[in-house]
């Protein structure tokens, strides 16, 4: 097979931990970036994907969220801005959160 080289800058720790993935999916980092230029070629565009693990903070904020719609403590639609301004008006509550992730500023 007829071959060409590339070189390229890559963060060490990056290029280390992409190896070890790439070995335990049985496959090389070569053949991964083989397989990248190819599809490349072929459709022309590029695309990433990331899954990313919730914090502890989003899934706390969820489970509140959830707890809120349960006991019915969230709006109703609104047909228009004076509608929401009314309804807001007249469910305004005194008592003001300090939130833990903003400096403690009241919210």
């Amino acid at each position: 097979m007829n071959t060409a080289v590339i070189n390229v800058k890559v963060n060490p720790r990056v290029k280390t931990q992409a190896q070890q993935v790439v070995e335990e999916l049985g496959l090389s980092l070569s053949g991964v970036i083989n397989a990248f230029l190819k599809q490349l070629v072929r459709t022309k565009s590029v695309s990433f994907t990331t899954s990313e693990e919730p914090t502890a903070y989003l899934l706390q904020a969820l489970k509140e969220s959830h707890a809120d719609i349960k006991d019915g403590r969230v709006s109703p639609s609104f047909t228009s801005a004076k509608d929401a301004t009314q309804w807001l008006n007249k469910h305004k509550k005194t008592k003001r959160v300090r939130h833990p992730r903003v400096g403690g500023d009241p919210v």
